[in-house]
């Protein structure tokens, strides 16, 4: 969960007090176009964080920021490619959950997400929100998964692909409730949406961000909020706790990360105006309209919320026993 951290910590983190003649070359930055890489398809939630950041960055530093997406392989095609990339401040990732998870899922990684990027900041966050086909009889949460212990491994659930935020809440349901489902999984939040729009899978833990407006237009049926509290936009869905599911939280998030030996000054400029971006009143409107959180915090609060992330997924994904390669 989100946690606001010592401001002494934060002083100590961001660089301060670092010398003229370091920061000096990057007084100019940035002087050409700079690329966020998302790992994810167009239309996602992380691309439409992306997307917002990039406009507010674009105005703010009068060179271009232009959102590539390089979906595939949880997202780990883009992990790489930032990872792998010049250190130079002209190549960031819009970095969602699932790189915390990667490292205990993928056995041949060539990248670790807390020694290969240097963390700018920590984006904005949102529940997941449990949904069913409008073609699904369940109502309830218990009526969901009486229903799957009726019909094992004939309910199917959708995700934004193995090993991202999706696949792992519908596995921690299996695995909690003692279910067999299917899992489905998509190469992005579209896929797995249009889907569960048209009855062709049961169910999908959605984001928020992607799940408020088709669940408010009657597209989809909410039965649960993976949160620990019910969303003021769904505020007739239950947590998934109220409704029988105990300690089942699952937050997607987004957040900005630089290649690894970027310069201190640089990611104190791009935090900077990220921070004034995730603040803009249009940005947090978008947002916090769709239930997510938004954030804009410093760099060493984002390296603290890695490392727990890391932590928490560690010791979770052992009672698992998931492994994608």
């Amino acid at each position: 969960m989100l946690k606001i951290f010592a401001a002494a910590l934060v002083a100590a983190s961001m660089g301060m007090g670092v010398p003229a003649a370091a920061q000096e070359p990057t007084a100019s930055y940035p002087s050409k176009p700079v690329r966020l890489i998302v790992g994810y398809q167009a239309g996602g939630p992380t691309d439409l964080t992306a997307r917002l950041l990039a406009t507010k960055l674009q105005a703010a530093f009068g060179q271009p920021f232009v959102v590539e997406n390089k979906p595939g392989a949880g997202s780990n095609i883009a992990s790489e490619f930032v990872a792998n990339a010049a250190p130079d401040g002209y190549t960031l990732l819009i970095a969602a959950a699932p790189i915390t998870m990667a490292g205990f899922m993928y056995k041949n990684l060539k990248w670790n997400v807390q020694d290969s990027f240097e963390p700018v900041s920590l984006l904005m966050s949102a529940p997941a929100v449990l949904a069913v086909a409008n073609n699904v009889p369940a109502k309830t949460l218990p009526e969901l998964l009486d229903l799957a212990r009726k019909q094992p491994g004939k309910l199917s659930f959708g995700s934004t692909g193995n090993g991202g935020t999706q696949h792992l809440a519908g596995e921690m349901l299996k695995n909690r409730a003692g279910i067999d489902i299917l899992h489905i999984p998509y190469k992005g939040a579209a896929g797995a949406m249009q889907d569960l729009l048209s009855g062709q899978v049961t169910m999908a833990f959605m984001t928020s961000v992607s799940a408020v407006p088709l669940l408010k237009e009657g597209k989809a049926r909410p039965i649960a909020v993976a949160a620990e509290k019910r969303l003021p936009q769904l505020p007739q869905v239950p947590t998934m706790a109220e409704a029988g599911v105990p300690g089942f939280v699952v937050d997607s998030w987004n957040g900005m990360l630089a290649p690894k030996g970027t310069s201190p000054a640089i990611i104190a400029r791009l935090h900077a105006e990220v921070a004034k971006a995730m603040a803009a009143p249009d940005v947090r409107e978008k947002l916090e309209a769709q239930g997510a959180v938004v954030v804009g915090g410093r760099p060493a609060e984002f390296r603290t919320y890695i490392r727990e992330e890391v932590s928490h997924w560690d010791k979770l994904l052992k009672t698992m026993h998931i492994k994608l390669d």
